[in-house]
């Protein structure tokens, strides 16, 4: 029988790392401080769906680690593209799956983040963000 235990509503960062494993906790802190350090000043980070949710007009990225149900991967931390079908992504970086919309890279450990790329896709992704009207 599988353990029914419900997966407790995430409030904040602290709440967040103390359910991740220690590679997660790495991967997760590496993303959020390129995401934070590139993303122009009027972004915002949030803590959504029980993970860290960053957005402008709309919404930008994700950072979802596996060890947060209903994510869809099953080991390590997916960094998603909101609007990643939008992106130019000229180097391929990111993965397209089933979703139409949010493209993303998986990561296993932190050796494999490519800060470079995913600097060029955040500015990319900033620019298209900052086309979108403020929602009233």
């Amino acid at each position: 029988m599988a353990d029914k235990t419900p997966f407790p509503k995430i409030r904040n960062l602290v709440q967040l790392y103390d359910l991740l494993t220690g590679e997660e906790r790495i991967i997760v802190d590496v993303l959020r401080q390129i995401i934070k350090e590139t993303l122009p000043a009027y972004c915002k980070e949030k803590i959504s769906y029980n993970v860290p949710f960053f957005y402008g007009n709309r919404s930008i990225c994700l950072v979802w680690p596996a060890s947060v149900p209903r994510g869809g991967i099953k080991t390590g931390v997916l960094l998603g593209f909101w609007y990643g079908n939008r992106l130019k992504d000229v180097d391929q970086y990111l993965t397209h799956g089933t979703n139409k919309q949010i493209f993303y890279k998986i990561y296993q450990t932190a050796e494999q983040i490519d800060e470079a790329a995913i600097i060029k896709l955040l500015k990319e992704a900033a620019v298209l963000d900052a086309m979108f009207s403020k929602r009233k």
